[in-house]
């Protein structure tokens, strides 16, 4: 039986897009997938907006998706990560005006994961640090200060831990809270190495705990509920094939980048590469065809497709296709977890001065 085609794990809708435009670079906005990018702060905000006919070809729900993408916390810069909570606050704010919620609505914030496993642990250790108030307005409403919200958190915890659907245990505190709408929290999976750990993904469409490991468990969404739940989700982890296949990029464009270089007339106008671009990799610095054969023999003549298929059917008899994250994965998942509390704090409670927002958190 011929193995199935490989298709890299991924939970962000921009790379679902991505590879839709590398397979058919024919199709565009009008094919039911718009794409608007900025950039602030050395931070990038990518908007997709995905309609029925482009759910179908990306294989994402129909739906708004934001992406944050920055080096905030791979670089454990502070300050840059204060920029990120903010510009999170300010983009959870807008996405939970457009689904119909108001200041005056309660919300419920669910931390999906197992607080066990680091890399599965951000859902949990968001929840840790949200500004709960709902007990507060429950028993002793005169001593909350305007500007604040009814909100309440909670972790669900994994069906192999507990034995029950998340999405039932949800429900369930859903019929006795009664709240206007749900904001979850999980960590995804990607197909690039360089957006594990430096992505954010905000959408109103709901989130499937587990899909990004293979373990798709119910649906935890509007449908589901029938109130708004938006996402946030960070890709913690990455699959072994996108691993290797990323290596063997990364070593054509090295020396696709010292070609080009050697190549370069002494007196050509445009300058030397300065160290930062030195680390920066792109897809300009892949070598051609008879390059890359030079470089890898056999293996080079293969398109990126032919190559990861390849991989796979090499490292899945073995039992080596894992899902890999960082050995910083401790600090990375703390300052993430950090950043997102942060951000939605502010996001909820617009009575919390923004300077004093992470005083709630660690």
């Amino acid at each position: 039986m011929e193995d199935e085609k490989y298709t890299p794990r991924t939970d962000l809708a921009l790379e679902a897009q991505e590879m839709n435009v590398k397979d058919d670079p024919s199709s565009s906005d009008s094919d039911g997938v718009q794409v608007l990018e900025e950039q602030n702060d050395e931070i990038k905000v990518t908007y997709v907006t995905v309609d029925d006919d482009g759910a179908e070809r990306i294989g994402k729900k129909a739906g708004h998706y934001i992406t944050l993408e920055s080096q905030a916390i791979r670089k454990q810069d502070t300050e840059l990560q204060a920029k990120l909570s903010e510009a999170l606050s300010t983009q959870l704010k807008k996405i939970l005006q457009d689904t119909g919620v108001g200041p005056e609505h309660r919300g419920l914030v669910v931390g999906l994961g197992n607080h066990h496993i680091t890399p599965d642990a951000l859902g949990p250790w968001v929840v840790d640090d949200i500004l709960v108030t709902s007990h507060l307005f429950a028993l002793h409403p005169e001593t909350v200060a305007e500007g604040y919200r009814s909100v309440s958190a909670f972790t669900p915890g994994v069906m192999g831990v507990t034995g029950i659907e998340t999405s039932d245990m949800i429900h369930g505190i859903i019929e006795e809270v009664k709240p206007d709408f749900v904001i979850v929290i999980d960590a995804l999976a990607s197909r690039s190495i360089h957006r594990i750990n430096a992505t954010i993904q905000l959408s109103d469409t709901g989130i499937h705990p587990g899909s990004g490991v293979g373990n798709k468990r119910k649906e935890i969404s509007k449908e589901t509920y029938g109130i708004p739940v938006v996402s946030i989700g960070v890709p913690t982890v990455v699959d072994a094939v996108t691993i290797t296949n990323d290596t063997i990029d990364y070593v054509l464009k090295h020396f696709g980048r010292e070609w080009k270089e050697k190549d370069r007339p002494s007196n050509a106008l445009s300058p030397a590469l300065n160290p930062f671009e030195r680390k920066t990799l792109t897809e300009a610095d892949l070598p051609n065809e008879e390059q890359r054969k030079a470089v890898l023999g056999l293996l080079g003549e293969l398109s990126s497709q032919d190559k990861k298929q390849l991989i796979k059917e090499v490292l899945t008899p073995l039992g080596h296709n894992l899902m890999v994250t960082p050995k910083e994965v401790d600090s990375f998942i703390k300052d993430m977890s950090s950043v997102i509390a942060t951000g939605i704090n502010g996001a909820l409670h617009p009575g919390i001065d923004e300077k004093e927002a992470p005083s709630y958190t660690r």
